[in-house]
Parts: structure tokens; sequence; C-alpha cells
């Protein structure tokens, strides 16, 4: 007996001890870029989700660039990664999307687009190309300046107006209902005001819980985080079946577009809609609160920069003396050119994602490294973003910097909206957003500091214990 439990003993090391080393030398045709593995099963996951409280690069990240150079392999969420900072690699993989490597997400955000067992993050070909221009049909830069721009405006002044009127507001979550409320509204018709249900509360909830150890047991944050999925999804379902229901007029949204398409595109589901509308939203929404949050919290510290701000907007009131219109032109939003030099500090800064992943689906040879088909990159394209070599302390908040730099610079070392054929369809939605919201916050009201809160980095931008502001209007 004694003979047979030391034979299973020693089966066990020798198992035990040839899996670990499997773990942490995984196979690979060629030579994998250095790196480590972790622990088995979670990898080095929980080292990645340990909050930081700085706009530099997540330590994770930058331990391990200065440890192995920038790029690394590691093990996030059960997955092998890649992850690089290297802007040569990262630009040969955005080349190459449909070729070597598709677009992928880890387990989480998988969940985002998950229809019948099969994920459709990775869409690419002709269903990409049909998505894009039915979001860039309503948010695209002609749709802005022809209709968007006045709802905007009107939308950001009742927000401001809102705040106005309370002793304390929060401003990541409040930014978050607006906006999502509003975004709902353009692109699907969405009514806040005369729903039952609370999409935008639902929604934030479900984006908090994104980035999560994909653990599905109770009292779990991706257990919470598939509930409220699940319940925003049966709202936007809501929203589908009224409309199909209704007897109302062709409304012209990428909601109708979807539908009257349905009968030619095969792809195009009642199910896959909703989804469509749920990642609609989360593309849309969360970059605009998160960099709303974050220049409140720089004005705070930079008054130099609001008072260059005032100047600049003063200016366009001044210019629109005696014109029947109170609302800002497209021109008018194109002339702002302190402020947009503001926002693009604020997106460098701001880094919401901490990267942009693909799959690779065969074996891609780069620099005497081969990264193995199946194998999750993360291009970590926000370190260029502060790279001392291209932007001075590039921690330091400094819009002026922009003066000085030149397109081929901006576009090699500033990607807040992705790149590639991927890049963010609702980049200028956003940045008429966030200029609108500058132009009526330094005109109409003064703001003051309640509770500072703190960055904090796990590995999205966030603010803990959050920011809050007293706002008034201007006398």
């Amino acid at each position: 007996m004694l003979t047979v439990v030391l034979l299973l003993v020693g089966f066990f090391i020798i198992y035990y001890t040839y899996w670990i080393s499997k773990w942490r030398n995984p196979n690979c045709n060629g030579v994998l870029p250095p790196g480590s593995m972790g622990f088995p099963l979670i990898g080095e996951t929980l080292q990645l989700l340990i909050p930081s409280y700085s706009l530099d690069l997540h330590p994770f990240i930058k331990k391990r660039i200065h440890r192995y150079g920038p790029i690394f392999r590691s093990n996030l969420a059960g997955r092998p990664v890649i992850v690089s900072a290297d802007p040569e690699f990262n630009y040969y993989i955005l080349s190459q999307e449909g070729r070597s490597v598709e677009i992928w997400y880890l387990d989480t955000f998988s969940k985002l687009f998950r229809q019948q067992g099969e994920s459709r993050t990775n869409v690419a070909g002709y269903v990409h190309k049909y998505l894009r221009g039915a979001f860039l049909s309503q948010i695209g830069s002609e749709n802005l300046r022809e209709k968007l721009l006045l709802h905007i405006q009107d939308m950001v002044n009742r927000t401001l107006c809102s705040w106005s009127n309370q002793e304390s507001v929060e401003v990541k979550h409040s930014a978050s209902l607006a906006v999502c409320d509003f975004t709902a509204k353009v692109l699907f018709g969405y009514d806040a005001e005369k729903s039952p249900d609370n999409l935008s509360e639902t929604f934030t909830r479900f984006v908090e819980g994104l980035i999560s150890f994909p653990l599905n047991i109770p009292r779990t944050a991706y257990r919470q985080c598939l509930q409220d999925r699940q319940k925003a999804l049966s709202i936007l379902k809501n929203v589908l079946t009224d409309r199909r229901n209704s007897v109302e007029n062709y409304r012209g949204d990428v909601l109708d577009l979807l539908l009257n398409d349905m009968g030619k595109e095969k792809f195009l589901t009642e199910d896959f809609i909703c989804l469509i509308m749920l990642g609609g939203l989360f593309a849309s929404f969360e970059s605009i609160s998160t960099i709303t949050t974050l220049l409140l919290k720089l004005f705070s510290a930079h008054p130099e920069v609001v008072q260059e701000l005032e100047a600049e907007h003063e200016k366009i009131l001044v210019s629109r003396h005696g014109s029947d219109s109170l609302s800002i032109t497209w021109d008018e939003y194109k002339s702002m050119t302190f402020t947009h030099q503001v926002i693009n500090e604020t997106l460098r800064l701001g880094n919401v994602a901490p990267g942009l992943l693909r799959r690779a689906i065969k074996d891609v040879q780069f620099k005497g490294y081969t990264i193995p088909s199946g194998w999750t990159i993360m291009m970590v394209t926000s370190a260029q973003q502060v790279n001392p070599e291209v932007y001075k302390d590039p921690l330091v908040f400094n819009p002026w910097r922009w003066k000085d730099f030149d397109s081929i610079t901006v576009s090699k070392n500033f990607t807040p909206f992705g790149g590639g054929t991927r890049q963010c369809v609702g980049a200028e939605y956003s940045r008429l957003t966030l200029s609108l919201f500058i132009h009526l916050l330094v005109t109409k009201y003064r703001w003051t500091k309640i509770k500072e809160g703190e960055i904090r980095r796990a590995p999205m931008l966030g603010f803990g214990d959050g920011i809050h502001f007293k706002f008034s209007e201007k006398e």
C-alpha cells in the first residue's frame, strides 16, 4: 500500500512539474518574446488589476518594458498575450488586420457581442464595413455639422444647467448618464424620459464591471457585469420591438437602417441588432465621460489654461455680436484652436483603455520573434503618448506643446481613438461634444472642487471615490 501511495505521489510530482514547465515555456515554432507567464491558470492577471494612481502607464506594463523591452509575453485572464509598446510593431499589426491578425477582446469584453456561442467582436470584411458605414451615417462629420451640432449643444446646456442646481455633482457618473441617454436617443431613438427602464444606470454599471477577472460565480464583479449586460440587452430589445410595431414615419437613425436591411443582410438578426446597439453605446460614451471628468480635474490645477480658454471663447461670443443665433456654428467649432489643443493634451494623458487587442490567426514573425497563432496581442499605443523622447515632461499637462507638432509626429505618436481600419467611428462626435462642453462651461458657469478624488488606473482609467464639483451660473 505504501508503495502505491509513493508511486502516486511521484507520478503527481512529475506531472505537476511537467505541467508547470509547459505553462512557463509555451510551444512556439520559433522564438517567443521574453517575459513571464505568471501563475498557472490566472497568469499575471492580478498584477494588471492592482490599481495605480497616476496618469503614467500602468506599473504592470512599465516595469515589464524596463525588464524585457518593448515587446514581451504574459498571460492575462487565462490567455497567452504578447504585449507591445513598440510603435513599429504596433503599426505593422494594425496593417495586418484581416491577413495575419483579427480584432479580439479578452473574455469579459467578448461577452459584449456574443451571439449563440459565436463571438462577434472580431467581425471583419463586409460586416465591419457595413456597420462602420451605418454609424458614420449618423455620427460622422457631415451629420454632425448638418443635424447634430445644435442637439449636442442643447444636451450639454441642459446637463450643465441641471448640475448648477445641485449642491455637489459626481462628474464621471453624472456625465456618463447624460451622454449615454443622449447617444441612445441619437442612434436608436431611446427616450429616457418616457422609458420605464433606466438604461443609462444599467449600462454604466455594466461598463464598470468589464475589466474584471472572468470568474462567473455569485457576488463577483464579473457575475454582476453579465447580469447588467442581460438587463441592458432586454431594454434594447424592447426598444427594437417598439420600433418594429410603431406606425411612426421613418426616423433615419441607425436602428431604422438596420431594421430596413434585415431582409437583405443575413447577419442582421434581432439579437445581433441588440448587440450592435449595446456596442454602439459602449464605443461612444465611455471616453467622453472619462475625459470630461479629467478635464475638470486638470482645470482645477491649471487656472492659466482656463484663463486662455475663456479668452478664446469670449472672442467667439464677441465676434457673434449682432447675430440672431446664440448657437455655436461648425466654423466656430473648427476655429477653437486652443480648445482642440486642450482636448488633445487631455486625451494624450487620459489613455482610457489599456491597449488595443488583436489575435494572431497565423504565426506572425517580427524582429526575430514569433507570435504563435491563437495568441492575443495587446498593443499599448498609449506608451508613445507618454514617451519623453516625443513629449517633454510627458506627465505634465501642457496644451501649448501642440503648437509645435507637425501632422506626421502626431499621426505616429497620438492614437487616442485607435488606428488602422478600426479607428473609432465616434472620434469626431467625442471631440465635438467635449468642445461644446468647454465652450458652455467657461462662458456660462463657475465651478468649485468639493471632493478631490484620485486618478485610478486598474487598468482602465477611473477616479477613486469620485470627483465632485459645485457648479453655478455666472452673473
